[in-house]
Order: structure tokens, then C-alpha cells, then sequence
């Protein structure tokens, strides 16, 4: 389909660690006269080149780096407004010099951010909340201490402020519970409404807060997204392989600075939240073990060399759970809200697996794609790229708020099942049968009839 030159174009390169997504963007940049932004938390931070993974100035290859390497260890680590106000301004000055910016890093909520500027809550396959975490989660339980409470405490307070969405959740289903109170505590509007406003405004082709007199419907027409992708096995591999690099390259001295650092600004009075910033990242916080008994002269060498094994081996672990997470973001947070806006078809995916083949399934489609975007001229779908392509395009859904199952709860067996599929999985069950035999043999039970078992709704009554 044909479309017109985009003025103020936009190029954003996502994945999990380890696929090459900073390659691909440098690629980009060097073909099109394009500038960078990061948008990886962790690399905004002053030095610390190898745990945080910073790119090389050769790997650079001369092409402008934003927002890359300038917060202090001892400085108050960005949350996710002032992220998006500084990468947009960033964004504007380049666009200033003739130039386009790419936005590249694995925060994808940062990303997601400067996309959809207006959204507090995204849904997912899940039928599960995020709020934008423009607090830490400790800042989030410091202002509001009821989200700590036990999870029957913090459900019997959705029910008080928001019944609708209490009703939806399983009663023990704490994270989506908190998600929800977290909503109203921290916007002051009910969750359920949220939502029923983003479902209207979906089914009128207008974002929230919009009117239909207002302002038209807004797409993402001037924005190009690649999501470099690896197979599960083949990212393992080289993340493993990346860490044991990190040790070669000095990561161990780079933690005992940190180490140092720390121990200076405790000694001096300061305190530092270790649960935020640069001192949640990996490739610190696996190290504290090690680092205490380094200080303490007692230890054996046999006992430090256990505990710097356990360490790097943390370490590996932590960096494939990450990937791992970044990966379900985009398929549970990014590419539902792409297919609310209807955007999906500016989502190109790209297979990094092979590196040897890095030219024509990576950087040679990506250049192309990018040209006939710049250019104005039809783009090819996005699941005719490629076959494994078309397999994880393919596989987005967009969960509805009406479309979460109703809780029935059976008195007999004292459990609650979601969704009436789960119900007659749960009558049918082996133990269920056997506890209504069991009370219709019992004379002195309250109902001796199978089917007099409770199956309300819960959460619909006041």
C-alpha cells in the first residue's frame, strides 16, 4: 500500500540481550544518516562498561550515542517519565539536524513509553495490568504499605475501592490483585474503569482520552520497529559464552570498584538503596556473597573459589532469565498495544540466530524495510519476511477485559475455579465426587443432593 515520505521518522530496535540489537542499530545509523538513543536502563549508568555491557567506542564506529553513560553511581536512578521526557527532547534535537534517530536497549517499557505517551495501563495474553513503573517497587510499597499486607488483606481492600476488577481475580491470585489496587492507588481511578474506557475507545478507532470531536484517531505511521530475535538454545549458548567473556575483560575488578564505592559512601554516612539502579543489575548483586567473605580474612581460598563459582554461574543464570523476560514483554506488553493501534504491520521481526548469516537475515532486510519506509513506498508485511517471521507475528492476541473468566467458587471442596471450563474440570474431578458422596451419606449434612453445591460469582454482590 502505497504511503507518503514520513516527516518526523522514528526507527526503534528491540530484543533480549545478546541478539545483536545495538549492531543492527549502528547498521541503520551508518546507512540512513541516523544519531542513537539508549534505552537501557542500566547503560545510562558513569562508567561500569562490562556489567552493564556498554557498547565500544569501535563498535560505535563513529556514529552519536545519546544517553549512554552519564548517571552517577550515587545518583537517584531514573524512573520511566523522566526517561521519556529526556529521549524525546534527544529525539526532537536530532530530528533538528536532518538526521534519524534510532532508539535502540533492552528496557522495553522505557521504549514502550515514548510509543504510547498517553497509556497508563497495557493489557496482555494474560489478562493481566502493568503500570508504567514510574516508581521503583520499593518507592511503590513505601507510599502505599497495604500492597505488602497479606493477600487477603490487600483483596478484601480491591473489593471495598474497585468490586468489578476484585471479581475478576481469584481471591490467593496476589500479583494481579496488587496490579489492580496498585492502579487505583496510584492514578486514583478504578481499574475496571480504565479499562472500559481503553475498550470504547478501541471500538471507536480513538485513543483514550480522545473524543471523536476532539482530536482524530492516532496511529504510529512515522515509527519502524525491528525486533532482533534469537532461538532460546542458540541465546543460552552465547549469553554463557558473553559472561565468561565479561571475566576476561576484567569483570571481576569492575565489581570490587563497585564494592569500594559502596563502602566509601556507607562509611561517610550515605546510604545507598542497593534494590535499585545499578545495584539490582546483573553482574553486582550475584557478587555479594563473594565480595563479604573477600573482606573478611578469615576465609579459605577453597571457600572463595566456591563461592566466585556460584557467583559466575548466578550470573549466567540471572542473564538468561532476563532475556527471557525481555522477550515475553514484547510478545505480552509491546505487540498487544501495536495491535490495539493498530501497528502491528510496522513490527518487523528479524532472526539473529545464525550469526555467519547476519547479513541476509538481519541487516540486509532491515536496510531494505527501512529504505522503502523512508522512501514512502509500500512495505512488505512483516510475516512475509520470513517463516519464523510469520510463526511469532502470528501468535499475538489481545486479551479484552470482558473476556476474563468468572469466578465460581464450590463450598464442598472449599476452591475457586476460573472460567466455566475449570468449573467442569473441577465437578468431574475424582476428589470433588468423592466429597459429595461423602455429604450425601452423611445425615446429618446440609444437602444430600450433588448439584446443590455453591456456584457463585464472586465479587458481583455489594
Amino acid at each position: 500500500m502505497a504511503r507518503s515520505p514520513p516527516k518526523n521518522p522514528l526507527i526503534v530496535v528491540i530484543g533480549a540481550t545478546g541478539t545483536g540489537k545495538s549492531q543492527l542499530a549502528v547498521e541503520l545509523a551508518t546507512r540512513f544518516n541516523g544519531e542513537i538513543i539508549n534505552g537501557d536502563a542500566m547503560q545510562m549508568y558513569d562508567g561500569l562498561p562490562i556489567i552493564t555491557n556498554k557498547i565500544t567506542a569501535e563498535e560505535q564506529q563513529g556514529i552519536p550515542h545519546h544517553l549512554l553513560g552519564f548517571i552517577g553511581l550515587d545518583q537517584e536512578p531514573w524512573v520511566v517519565g523522566t526517561f521519556r521526557k529526556a529521549a524525546s527532547k534527544v529525539i526532537q534535537e536530532i530530528r533538528s539536524r536532518g538526521r534519524l534517530p534510532i532508539v535502540v536497549g533492552g528496557t522495553h517499557y522505557y521504549t514502550q513509553s515514548l510509543l504510547f505517551e498517553d497509556s497508563l495501563v497495557q493489557n496482555n495474553t494474560e489478562g493481566e495490568e502493568e503500570v508504567h513503573p514510574r516508581l521503583s517497587d520499593q518507592e511503590i510499597l513505601t507510599k502505599f504499605p497495604i500492597l505488602d499486607e497479606p493477600t487477603k488483606i490487600i483483596f478484601e481492600k480491591l473489593k471495598e475501592v474497585d468490586p468489578i476488577m476484585a471479581g475478576r481475580w481469584h481471591p490467593n491470585d496476589r500479583r494481579k490483585i496488587r496490579r489492580s489496587l496498585e492502579i487505583f492507588l496510584q492514578s486514583g481511578r478504578k481499574a475496571s474503569d480504565v479499562y472500559a474506557e481503553q475498550k470504547e475507545a478501541k471500538a471507536m478507532s480513538v485513543k483514550p482520552g480522545y473524543s471523536m470531536e476532539s482530536e482524530p484517531p492516532q496511529t504510529l505511521p512515522e515509527t519502524l520497529l525491528f525486533w532482533v530475535h534469537a532461538d532460546s538454545e542458540i541465546l543460552k549458548e552465547r549469553l554463557d559464552k558473553r559472561v565468561d567473556k565479561m571475566f576476561e575483560a576484567g569483570l571481576l575488578e569492575e565489581v570490587k570498584s563497585m564494592d569500594d564505592f559502596l563502602r566509601k559512601e556507607e562509611a561517610s554516612g550515605m546510604t545507598l538503596d542497593r534494590t535499585r539502579g545499578i545495584w539490582a543489575s546483573i553482574g553486582w548483586k550475584e557478587f555479594e556473597l563473594y565480595l563479604a567473605a573477600l573482606n573478611i580474612d578469615s576465609e579459605s581460598n577453597s571457600k572463595l573459589s566456591d563461592l566466585l563459582k556460584l557467583s559466575t554461574e548466578q550470573t549466567k543464570a540471572a542473564t538468561r532469565q532476563y532475556a527471557k523476560r525481555q522477550t515475553r514483554w514484547i510478545r505480552l506488553k509491546l505487540m498487544p498495544a501495536l495491535h490495539d493501534q493498530n501497528a502491528l504491520d510496522q513490527l518487523y521481526f528479524l532472526d539473529g540466530s545464525d550469526t555467519n548469516s547476519w547479513a541476509d537475515s538481519v541487516s540486509s532486510p532491515a536496510i531494505g524495510v527501512t529504505e522503502s519506509f523512508l522512501a514512502g513506498n509500500g512495505l512488505r508485511p512483516p510475516r512475509e519476511m520470513s517463516a519464523s517471521a510469520n510463526q511469532y507475528l502470528s501468535a499475538v492476541e489481545s486479551a479484552e477485559i470482558d473476556d476474563l473468566p468468572i469466578l465460581q467458587a464450590c463450598e464442598i471442596c472449599n476452591t475457586t475455579c476460573a472460567g466455566e471450563d475449570q468449573w467442569q474440570a473441577h465437578i468431574r474431578s475424582r476428589r470433588h465426587r468423592a466429597l459429595v458422596k461423602k455429604r450425601h451419606r452423611n445425615p446429618n449434612g446440609t444437602s444430600s443432593l450433588p448439584n446443590n453445591e455453591s456456584k457463585q460469582e464472586l465479587g458481583q454482590t455489594p
